[in-house]
């Protein structure tokens, strides 16, 4: 007999950490205590748990990312400078109009107004950008696929698509008219045979018939002038009327203005958009409209003046020659007066007092066009010709010492000369007003057209990938933090024995060469045990210390049977019960293995062996012991089947026989291990269980709650059960080497006879 003694290399681990709490980290010591530090080792474990999930949604965010390369349209960017500067003030005579040709021009201004719906509006209307047509593709492909072969004449690919455009279409609309309810809607135009189109609206109604190159009208306000139809007939086209608003913001949604420099006067303009060639048309039409209505805006004053002076002039010119009339009339009847020295002084005067009134009544006059007559400046001119009229109060009282003949030629001379020398001011003002017009220049002017880049701007079809890949990674993450957070699985052995206060006798590490015997048994490649196979696997090894601990373990119990169950199906009962027998039939003791599971009983293709003459034939009383005891392949192990699958599984159990068949193979073995079914499932294990010297639990990393382990163990107590303690089955040691810095756990032996 073999002496034995296990003694682990390490204790089990406390209760796992979460990826959350690793994530924040955080890391759970042997005693369940949180230390501070980041848990490298958790979040490793966790991430090669959820490797193939975090595979799988990295390489579908992967593929969204290349699909939308493939689809999305390039992006295009033009440029344009404009450079805003500091009216000249003139030379010469202009430089008195100064105050007329406006004031010196803000940047901050010139901002707003370059993105105005004066000059937007304006360059809508003139490039027809409120008219949309383009022709219809595929949704996600079709769009790339005619890009892809833009200039081509490409049929359609697929059969029942031919009204979808895959290349080479064109359509040049000049003129649309539609309802005012129609604005802003799709309509469908449907190309037809020789030139022909119809045009339909958004719920399919055919609304405008016409043809190429004539222009065609309803009665119903639709209107349009089609200029160039190039396409397959049957080919569909979106176009859509949109209103001035709608086209204006669209516009707007796209441009840009900025300055390059603090206080440069330095303006640039930048466009985005899907057709590099139309994108530059429009920079470059908002330029030329902004210097434009700049030059137009630096010479309303002047044109205003100007017109206000020519509508005085003729009025001014018959004045001027009804007062020379007068005048020479007067002398040719009086004979040839001369004014002495003293009268040609005071009509000086006159003449320069009357002037003087005329040019601020017309100042007045210009005022009164912006300004109410309480403003400061009206009433400023207002005083200035108060007190001219005072002055000439007094230059009247002493004409009127002189004698009549003197006082009536003062009176002509002085209308004629303040006439004329009135027109001729006025006359030289609306000269140099026209001159000073005709050489306005604005204070902007285009320093770089729009230049559109090659490159479409935006990210790199290399970036989209990557970045796709990392927003892959995060949300792998969050699905595992998820998954995580709503797991209450138990993951560690110790949860089990704080929890439940039930020892756990073995701890058996994940087998990938069990996966490999089971697909091979599957395939037809015949059966093996792993503990024969493989004995010096882990698994195995861990099994060799529950064989050491049961033998203590089960020292005061008065049988030397062992029942194994578990909560639910497919949680390795089998495996234990098979290769927990050979470990112990290795050390030659003799051992049976009772397959009680009559519903789904498999132990026997494990073995090799069939099913038939088992169990239930035993209880039957159609075989005896002896009949129902099988051989197997290895040395001092032999196993009893279920037999023929009973009706009635559990009243097979609960027969007399059953007990008795038990106590049999107990006086004739060493060990007696029974596979029942699971607990929570059917009721044969709390029957089974009152026949044996003691149960154990199989608990299965990862795939229960701890509640479904304290439900079974309770229903087994109240079925007079004592559940003895649990084995802790399928454990993930390759996690268990991250997190905790050493490969699973590992049991040293020595072996002598």
């Amino acid at each position: 007999m073999e002496n034995e003694q296990a003694k682990p290399i390490f204790s089990p681990p406390a209760s796992p950490v979460t990826l959350g709490a690793a994530l924040q980290g955080q890391s759970v010591g042997p005693a369940g205590e949180e230390d501070e530090g980041l848990a490298l080792g958790e979040i490793i474990a966790v991430l090669l748990d959820y490797r193939w999930l975090i595979a799988a949604i990295c390489l579908f965010a992967l593929l969204l990312g290349v699909g939308w390369v493939f689809a999305s349209k390039p992006t295009y960017r033009a440029d344009g400078l404009l450079q805003v500067e500091e009216k000249s003030p003139g030379v010469g005579s202009l430089k008195a109009l100064q105050p007329l040709l406006g004031d010196d021009t803000t940047v901050s201004a010139e901002l707003e107004i370059l993105s105005s719906r004066m000059i937007l509006g304006r360059v809508v209307n003139k490039l027809k950008l409120d008219l949309v047509a383009a022709p219809r593709t595929f949704p996600l492909i079709g769009g790339a696929f005619f890009r892809r072969h833009h200039g081509e004449e490409v049929s359609s690919p697929w059969l029942g698509l031919s009204s979808f455009a895959w290349g080479g279409e064109r359509i040049q609309i000049d003129s649309l008219e539609v309802p005012p309810d129609a604005l802003d809607e799709r309509h469908i135009l449907i190309a037809g045979e020789a030139g022909s189109f119809e045009l339909r609206d958004g719920d399919g109604q055919s609304v405008l018939n016409g043809k190429v190159g004539v222009r065609a009208k309803e009665n119903n306000g639709y209107a349009a002038f089609v200029a160039q139809l190039k396409a397959r007939p049957g080919t569909q086209f979106r176009v859509i009327k949109r209103s001035a608003e709608a086209a204006i913001s669209d516009l707007r949604a796209r441009y840009s203005v900025r300055e390059r420099g603090k206080k440069s006067g330095v303006l640039e303009l930048s466009l985005l958009g899907p057709d590099a060639q139309e994108i530059g048309l429009v920079l470059d039409d908002i330029l030329n409209t902004y210097v434009r209505q700049n030059v137009e805006r630096r010479s309303a004053e002047a044109e205003k003046t100007l017109k206000f002076l020519e509508t005085q002039l003729p009025a001014l010119k018959t004045q001027v020659d009804s007062a020379e009339a007068a005048y020479n009339n007067y002398r040719q009847t009086r004979g040839s007066l001369d004014l002495n020295i003293e009268t040609q002084g005071i009509l000086k005067s006159l003449v320069d007092v009357e002037n003087a009134a005329v040019l601020l009544k017309q100042e007045r006059d210009e005022l009164r066009q912006h300004f109410t007559p309480e403003h400061p400046r009206i009433q400023a001119v207002d005083n200035k010709l108060q007190r001219l009229n005072e002055r000439r109060k007094q230059f009247e009282a002493d004409v009127a010492r002189l004698p009549d003949t003197q006082q009536t030629v003062l009176r002509l001379a002085r209308d004629v000369e303040v006439s004329t020398k009135l027109y001729t001011e006025l006359l030289n003002t609306a000269q140099q007003l026209r001159v000073s017009k005709a050489g306005t220049v604005g204070d902007v002017r285009v320093i770089d057209p729009a230049v559109v880049a090659r490159e479409p701007v935006g990210a790199k079809p290399v970036a989209i990938l990557g970045i796709s890949l990392l927003l892959g990674l995060l949300l792998s993450m969050v699905v595992i933090w998820l998954l995580r957070s709503l797991r209450v699985v138990v993951e560690d052995p110790e949860t089990i024995e704080a929890q439940l206060g039930l020892p756990v006798y073995a701890t058996v590490p994940h087998s990938s060469n069990e996966i490999e015997l089971t697909r091979r048994l599957r395939s037809g490649g015949g059966s093996e045990l792993l503990a024969v196979a493989f004995p010096q696997e882990d698994a195995v090894e861990s099994l060799r210390g529950l064989r050491t601990t049961l033998h203590f373990a089960l020292l005061d119990a008065q049988r030397n049977s062992l029942l194994i169950t578990g909560p639910s199906p497919g949680l390795g009962k089998s495996f234990i019960s098979k290769n927990l027998g050979a470990v112990l039939a290795q050390v030659d003791k003799r051992v049976v293995i009772v397959d009680a599971d009559l519903r789904r009983g498999h132990i026997h293709k494990e073995f090799g062996i069939e099913r038939s003459v088992g169990i239930s034939e035993y209880v039957a009383g159609h075989a005896s012991l002896d009949d129902i005891l099988k051989q197997s392949a290895v040395d001092h192990l032999w196993l009893v089947t279920t037999g023929q699958i009973p009706p009635n599984p559990s009243e097979l159990l609960m027969h007399q026989r059953f007990g008795e068949l038990l106590n049999e193979l107990s006086a004739r073995f060493d060990s007696v291990i029974v596979d029942a079914p699971p607990v929570l499932a059917v009721s044969d294990a709390a029957i089974i269980g009152r026949h044996v010297g003691a149960t154990l639990m199989i608990a299965r990393a990862g795939k229960h709650p701890i509640r479904e382990l304290e439900q079974a163990v309770k229903r087994l107590n109240q079925a007079g059960v004592q559940v003895k303690g649990f084995v802790f089955n399928d454990l993930n040691v390759s996690r268990q080497r991250y997190r905790y810095g050493y490969k699973g756990y590992v049991y040293r032996y020595s072996y002598k006879s």
